[in-house]
């Protein structure tokens, strides 16, 4: 324990002594993520070097976090930190979960009706002092209530398929913590490899029944370092051994399918393990998706067997039906999954990180509603983001990356804790609402948030995301190609305008905000709106606005015309092509180049890894603005959306400058409809 808390106090230590000077927190402008219940700020400054120090839980976290600030803990000191439990917070929605937190001129008051209360207003604590960063610890005079709108606030990593180190899980888990996300969800056995060690069965960790990272597991001791170390930081670690499904591993070892009589002792064993090494822990997840079910009794001697060892049993759904009482709680996955009465759910439904493009589909996750409530009713508890590793992952970091990990963690810990929200998914869907409606200064407010914690408690990780809601387009309708993605269009010859005539018809734009940008969802309109109502195989879009560069410059360029799912097998492009569907980009009517692909295989695999296909893994391309106004265009056709080289066609793009690092957007003006001399239009074919 006294290393654990040396190396937190290290890690907050270097934490703050880099974050760089930023503007004081105040009533219209605070930073905290999630945004509190109710803030009220009284004006001021509150300086502090010594306090006296009386908490009724977690003071050596208190300590620590204060130690790290600059603060030094003295009994004889006259400002006074105080935390004690109370009965209630009044107004509190869930009310163990709940906390005030009062920073006035001689002291901070905390009251919380339980620990986890105290643990989080130590959490806005930080985030207070990261807005007003100084060698003495300065707040802000204010009072905060707080409390969150649903109990269960989830994050799950698939660690089955591929095995992902305890030190980028542990990063991971600390990012929740300080957003208040308090369920870490372990998916650990999958069709390649059962990643938690058994000691009664060490054969079915043996790399000869791993198909991919053998030899790569957690032990016994891991799992439950793993376990105290969330528990630590407020989060429940969730296990999952997933059954009857997913298990070619389990049958690998054993030769025995988990449903027959064999099978199903050496699973009970194999429970009565995973239970005894997470006997800390209230829950167990045993899976129960994807699966032809050939023993009708499995499911429910597994429920019972594992409830006889004290746990509450979680399930997916759809999966195997439950009837009230024959479950503790269920997880939604799918657009087929649905609560049932009596049953409370989790809603991943539409929560899977690895199918996420950069920048389009957090604005989708962050209006919507949880599994369409405002706040926890007894049939819904909450919801988790998920990441699903089904194609192999090399590098962690980039995986992190790729599938918008730290953005979109923000954006769940935000609706999760504050609740509301607007639709599920299918009213704007992933549109950027237009610029001044509530729902853009909405989305605009929780950006400016995010972008705060990606340079100060999170710049030690990459994130790609930079701002979007600066960036405006104009779409035209869609050209109908009849098969021809190469066909050139009047965008092409005509350069920008409003409106188009072709082949008799009358061709309008539409105006677009954001850095990407679906024309077409991948899960189709009907389950989440893209920018086109109804979206059809074979047509052609073009998108184009104008940029404004104070100064002849060179700045980055993220972009593309399709976004891979982490769990495909698609292929990368062809040398020189940014997509299999003739997608071209221009500036100032030069061709842009893709950049050169890394990938080069031509058979499509799980097992391969994927490189610099997306944006968000590579370094922005380098491109010359000149000063004044610049053209951009892109040409975005499309023909069938599967396609043999790629099964989820994503109709979209991405693009936007950045400076030359990719470290944050240009100091730019997008606007489609600015007046420019002359008209640019793109060269070559």
């Amino acid at each position: 324990m006294l290393s654990i808390r040396k190396n937190l106090l290290a890690l907050l230590a270097a934490t703050l002594s880099a974050i760089p000077a930023i503007a004081r927190t105040t009533e219209t402008s605070h930073t905290l993520l999630p945004a509190p219940q109710h803030i009220e700020f009284h004006g001021g400054d509150v300086r502090i070097s010594a306090a006296r120090l009386m908490m009724a839980a977690d003071s050596a976290q208190w300590a620590d976090t204060l130690t790290a600030l600059g603060v030094r803990i003295d009994p004889r000191a006259r400002f006074l930190i105080t935390g004690k439990i109370v009965d209630s917070i009044p107004g509190a929605g869930i009310s163990d979960e709940a906390y005030t937190l009062g920073i006035d001129n001689r002291r901070i008051d905390v009251s919380a009706v339980s620990s986890k209360g105290i643990r989080w207003a130590l959490q806005t604590l930080r985030q207070l002092a990261e807005s007003t960063p100084s060698r003495q610890l300065r707040l802000p005079r204010c009072i905060i209530t707080d409390w969150p709108a649903f109990p269960w606030r989830g994050f799950m990593m698939d660690v089955g398929r591929s095995y992902i180190s305890l030190d980028e899980l542990k990063r991971e888990i600390d990012a929740m913590s300080l957003f208040k996300l308090n369920v870490f969800h372990w998916h650990l056995t999958e069709n390649q490899a059962w990643r938690l060690e058994s000691r009664l069965f060490p054969m079915l960790n043996d790399s000869i029944n791993t198909t991919r990272q053998p030899g790569r597991y957690y032990t016994i001791d891991e799992a439950r370092q793993l376990v105290a170390y969330c528990r630590e930081r407020g989060i429940m670690l969730l296990p999952e051994i997933d059954m009857p499904g997913h298990s070619a591993a389990f049958e690998r070892t054993f030769r025995h399918d988990m449903q027959s009589a064999e099978g199903k002792k050496i699973l009970r064993l194999l429970v009565e393990e995973a239970c005894a090494t997470f006997d800390e822990v209230p829950y167990l997840h045993i899976g129960t998706d994807e699966v032809r079910f050939t023993d009708p009794e499995f499911v429910p001697e597994m429920v019972a067997f594992v409830r006889s060892h004290g746990k509450k049993v979680i399930s997916w759904n759809p999966g195997w039906h439950y009837e009230p009482g024959e479950i503790d709680m269920t997880h939604l996955w799918s657009y087929r999954g649905k609560g049932q009465k009596g049953i409370p759910a989790i809603d991943s439904k539409l929560h899977y990180l690895n199918h996420f493009d950069l920048y389009a589909d957090i604005r989708a996750l962050y209006r919507s509603k949880i599994y369409r409530q405002t706040s926890a009713t007894p049939d819904v508890a909450g919801a988790e983001i998920a990441i699903w590793n089904d194609r192999y992952v090399a590098d962690e970091a980039t995986n992190a990356s790729q599938n918008n990990l730290y953005p979109i963690m923000m954006a769940m810990a935000e609706r999760a804790w504050r609740g509301g929200g607007t639709e599920y998914f299918d009213s704007l869907g992933t549109n950027m609402d237009r610029p001044g409606t509530d729902d853009f200064k909405e989305f605009a407010d929780f950006e400016r948030r995010m972008l705060h914690h990606k340079a100060t408690s999170l710049r030690h990780i990459a994130i790609p995301y930079v701002k979007q809601t600066n960036v405006h387009w104009r779409i035209t309708d869609a050209f109908p190609n009849g098969g021809d993605l190469s066909r050139r269009f009047p965008p092409e010859t005509e350069g920008p305008a409003q409106s188009y005539t072709y082949a008799d018809s009358v061709y309008n734009t539409r105006r677009a905000t954001g850095a990407g940008i679906y024309l077409r969802h991948v899960w189709g309109p009907a389950t989440i709106p893209g920018f086109y109502a109804d979206p059809q195989p074979d047509h052609t879009a073009y998108a184009f606005t104008r940029v404004y560069s104070p100064a002849d410059q060179t700045v980055g360029l993220q972009a593309e015309t399709q976004n891979y799912s982490r769990s495909e097998p698609d292929l990368a492009p062809l040398p020189g092509c940014w997509d299999y569907r003739h997608s071209r980009i221009w500036i100032n009517g030069d061709t842009i180049v893709p950049p050169a692909w890394q990938s080069t295989h031509r058979v499509r695999s799980n097992e391969i890894s994927l490189t610099n296909e997306n944006a968000a893994a590579r370094r922005p391309l380098l491109v010359k603005l000149r000063k004044g106004w610049n053209d951009v265009m892109i040409k975005l056709p499309v023909g069938s959306f599967s396609t043999p080289e790629t099964r989820l066609v994503k109709w979209m793009f991405t693009f936007v400058f950045t400076t030359p690092d990719g470290s944050r957007e240009a100091d730019l003006i997008y606007d489609p409809d600015a007046q420019a001399p002359g008209k640019i239009r793109p060269q070559g074919k």
